[in-house]
């Protein structure tokens, strides 16, 4: 089975590895030479160069120079993994057994933008790793291979990111196998939401936002993405890692949000709108006790 793959992203390049390593027969790659969209951008060429396959720098897989070399290649099916870009018809149409996308959610739910954050900011305990065929709207298609992956308290960003390469890589190739040798089974997927895209502001604490909420919010932001940030007065100050402190005492019930109520040599405590948060790791700042964020 000829597979075409398009991606740019860290899932691209750890599905189209473990694919290699698998002998899948890949014939050609589209992909992106930079990124300054994608946090978690991977140069993908190094590891078509060591297996020998063509590869093409585009950023519209939709055009011209994109469809003729697609065709040049003679693909059976396309798996396009981290591509943020909707693939027209007349592309799909190219490929005699459809195109496979991934999303990594738990299809028909929680389609769109940006599924591992808003997973952790909004607090879920669970998402999965699900492969879809590719249709002309975004993550609509029947669903072939889907695995649950449990969040945990203490997952971040990158650690929900491993959890869901992890898994995916081994539906990637088992995928592979049953469109070669049969045993493919399609789940037509029923109505679900659709995240939107987020913007900067969705990624500012107030402090008058729940510990809880601030924590989720501080994680889902971790690296490899652009992290959280509150501002104190001009300056924007980014936050990488917190920990939440219960207030179990009630000790500080009648504090205002934003009060700083201790600073040692590493970390500053801050009120939130019900509890603590202890800054972990953040742009440094110069703070006293009693001063306001």
């Amino acid at each position: 089975m000829r597979i075409f793959y398009i991606g740019c992203v860290k899932s691209s390049y750890v599905f189209l590895k473990e694919l290699l390593e698998n002998d899948a027969d890949v014939v050609g790659v589209i992909t992106k030479e930079t990124s300054s969209f994608n946090a978690d951008f991977v140069d993908m060429a190094p590891l078509c160069k060591k297996y020998g396959i063509p590869y093409l720098f585009i950023h519209n897989v939709n055009d011209d120079e994109a469809v003729e070399f697609i065709k040049k290649c003679h693909p059976d099916i396309g798996y396009c993994f981290g591509w943020s870009q909707l693939i027209k018809n007349d592309v799909i149409k190219i490929f005699p057994m459809g195109m496979v996308g991934y999303h990594p959610a738990a299809l028909p739910n929680n389609r769109g933008r940006h599924p591992i954050i808003w997973a952790l900011a909004l607090g879920l305990t669970e998402t999965a790793s699900s492969f879809f065929m590719i249709e002309k709207d975004a993550d609509t298609g029947d669903i072939i291979s889907q695995e649950k992956v449990e969040i945990t308290y203490e997952d971040d960003a990158k650690t929900l990111m491993d959890k869901l390469l992890t898994c995916g890589a081994k539906q990637v190739v088992s995928i592979t196998e049953k469109f070669e040798y049969g045993g493919i089974k399609r789940v037509s997927q029923k109505q679900g939401n659709n995240w939107r895209k987020r913007g900067k502001s969705d990624g500012q604490i107030d402090w008058r936002m729940s510990s809880r909420t601030i924590y989720n919010l501080v994680r889902a932001l971790a690296k490899p993405y652009v992290g959280a940030h509150f501002m104190l007065g001009e300056d924007e100050v980014k936050v990488w890692k917190v920990r939440e402190v219960i207030d179990q005492d009630n000790n500080y019930v009648n504090i205002e949000p934003g009060k700083i109520i201790d600073v040692n040599e590493e970390n500053i405590i801050v009120k939130t709108g019900d509890n603590l948060i202890e800054l972990l790791e953040h742009t440094p700042i110069t703070v006293k006790i009693g001063d306001y964020l």
